[in-house]
């Protein structure tokens, strides 16, 4: 994947332009691999320091810039999933993958007048299946290796003879990765529910929420429902799993009594309808949904700050 060759005398260094227009591509792959926006956006701009490190005699030497960045950038990201399994021991309560807006949105708040703000990584990525929540928990479950070898060659397509030079070990091994991991996400899967279907019950429980409405909120959660969230020891949030629909239900009336001035706002969230929650104008929680047999199976509220500041900085309000 990261052929170098000997140059010729007149072999002409690499265009920057195409150099630099791999960043949407390697962020893609940084989120799905590691989870986060701000790790992602880390990892590339390492890739970056390392790429414009090498003389210009190095550079000319690589065949293919975006073969090289994404060997540098998945080894990057190996590496950092190594050290994240050991930072997430010490996390404080449920650890939730990075939440992700619709770009849509993004656009729509520049052009009302947020056109001077930074360019965020989360314009770089695609949503599609492989960035929604449920997805997204399964791979936490995965080692680093299978995650790597999964996401690059089930997800983008690359060959197990490329993906072997990234994780380190042979094709046949790299492929082994990969099935494992695929029976992971196979086993989690449940019945695909249309998008319309999933905005209407994601609309039907923030009505029964704001109304405080413990009958119909425990309507419209599975008996066996678990709500996780991620506040990281920042603010606060359960440190555990609450599991069973009339414990949620009475839970989420308990944060509503609490809070009176909280807004929710049907939004985006990796891809499917989701929530956020506001204070003051300010993102405190935005909730991922997993839906099953016409209820709600999962939530995943992310109250985590850090997690927030794509929602809070340039999100929408």
């Amino acid at each position: 994947m990261s052929t170098i060759t000997e140059p010729g005398h007149d072999r002409a260094e690499p265009d920057p332009s195409v150099v630099v227009g791999e960043r949407r591509r390697l962020v893609n792959i940084g989120y799905r691999l590691l989870g986060s926006l701000a790790e992602a956006e880390d990892a590339v701009q390492e890739t970056y320091a390392r790429w414009y490190a090498m003389s210009p005699r190095q550079r000319k030497a690589v065949d293919s810039p975006g073969a090289w960045l994404t060997t540098v950038a998945g080894r990057v990201c190996l590496d950092m999933l190594g050290s994240a399994r050991v930072r997430r021991e010490r996390y404080v309560g449920p650890w939730i993958p990075e939440p992700l807006p619709d770009r849509t949105e993004w656009s729509s708040v520049r052009a009302a007048g947020a056109a001077s703000a930074p360019d965020d990584p989360a314009d770089r990525v695609t949503l599609d299946e492989s960035v929604n929540m449920a997805f997204l928990v399964v791979l936490e479950s995965m080692t680093p290796a299978e995650r790597v070898a999964f996401i690059l060659h089930d997800v983008f397509r690359y060959p197990f003879a490329e993906v072997s030079e990234i994780v380190g070990r042979s094709p046949a091994a790299c492929r082994q990765l990969a099935s494992s991991a695929r029976r992971r996400v196979d086993a989690s899967r449940t019945p695909a529910v249309p998008v319309a279907g999933q905005a209407a019950l994601v609309r039907h429980f923030k009505e029964a929420w704001e109304a405080k409405d413990i009958k119909a909120l425990v309507g419209l959660l599975d008996p066996d429902a678990t709500m996780t969230a991620d506040g990281g020891g920042l603010v606060g949030a359960a440190l555990r799993p609450v599991v069973g629909g009339g414990l949620i239900a009475q839970y989420l009336v308990h944060i509503a009594d609490k809070a009176p001035g909280l807004t929710l706002l049907e939004r985006t969230v990796n891809g499917l309808p989701g929530l956020v929650a506001q204070n003051a104008g300010v993102t405190a929680t935005v909730a991922a949904f997993g839906l099953a047999d016409g209820r709600i199976t999962r939530i995943w509220a992310v109250r985590n700050p850090e997690k927030l500041r794509p929602w809070t900085e340039n999100g929408p309000g």
